[in-house]
């Protein structure tokens, strides 16, 4: 773990500092969303079986939440831009340089890059030892603090964009909780979502603080009820007996029954 976020830490800087270099614009891409994904690979030339592990994921595996999911960043745009709108009068929409198709393609790519190191690859190697809400909180706080440019701005700025990291952080945990093999694009297609309502609404890259104030209470509320039904839910899975235990213990005493029934009937007919 400690190789995985140097590497995603010092990659994320070291790509940064080149990307002015290669002519490719911000609003783009950023070179630094693949910071994790290069620890990914250090650890899987050193580790390679435990990695594959970890990438595969553990339990049963679950699916069903995947459109919630990726509905819920929308409309947690949606919220804060409306909210931001009604105290101000305008939605401070920013139209892209760039032609939005190829922005929307190159950020999945980005996010991918990102998502394989802290949902597909940090998460479940940390929910081995803490429990879905712990294991988000810790996830949202190192996946917010690796953004380091934001400690550059306000100190508000700074404080709304680790809620904002958090909370999305959390959503993502309770989503993606038993999520085998549809982790990365559901993970990278979420955070793809909430990246253009960023580039398009919030203009992050100014440093104003209330927009961003706003999407972090967003955030704040979409991570709020994806709590209280994660947790409900399994306070009810806990609650309820496993069907095959439950069917297991129902029928164990008939065929009990039935197999003292047909011995001595057997015996007679020898």
């Amino acid at each position: 773990m400690a190789l995985f976020l140097t590497v995603a830490f010092v990659a994320a800087g070291a790509l940064g500092a080149v990307q002015p270099a290669t002519g490719i614009p911000a609003e783009i891409i950023q070179l630094t969303q693949f910071g994790p994904a290069l620890g990914v690979g250090l650890a899987a030339l050193l580790w390679p079986s435990r990695v594959r592990e970890v990438l595969a994921g553990t339990g049963p595996g679950r699916s069903g939440r995947g459109v919630l999911l990726l509905v819920t960043a929308p409309l947690v745009i949606a919220l804060s831009v409306g909210t931001y709108a009604a105290l101000t009068g305008d939605p401070r929409f920013t139209p892209p340089q760039a032609p939005f198709a190829l922005i929307a393609v190159a950020q999945l790519i980005g996010a991918c890059g990102e998502e394989i190191g802290w949902r597909c690859f940090l998460q479940p190697l940390l929910r081995t030892r803490f429990g879905p809400l712990t294991t988000s909180v810790v996830v949202g706080v190192v996946w917010g603090a690796w953004h380091i440019q934001i400690f550059a701005k306000h100190p508000l700025y700074a404080a709304a964009f680790l809620t904002m990291a958090v909370s999305m952080s959390v959503v993502l945990g309770w989503a993606l909780e038993g999520v085998r093999a549809a982790r990365l694009p559901l993970a990278g297609g979420f955070h793809a979502l909430i990246n253009l309502g960023l580039l398009l609404f919030m203009d992050e890259e100014s440093g104003a603080v209330l927009p961003m104030a706003l999407f972090g209470a967003s955030c704040v509320v979409a991570a709020g009820l994806w709590t209280w039904w994660g947790v409900g839910r399994a306070a009810r899975s806990a609650s309820v007996p496993a069907p095959a235990q439950a069917q297991a213990r129902t029928q164990a005493p008939a065929r009990a029954h039935t197999r003292a029934r047909i011995f001595p009937i057997m015996d007679d007919v020898r």
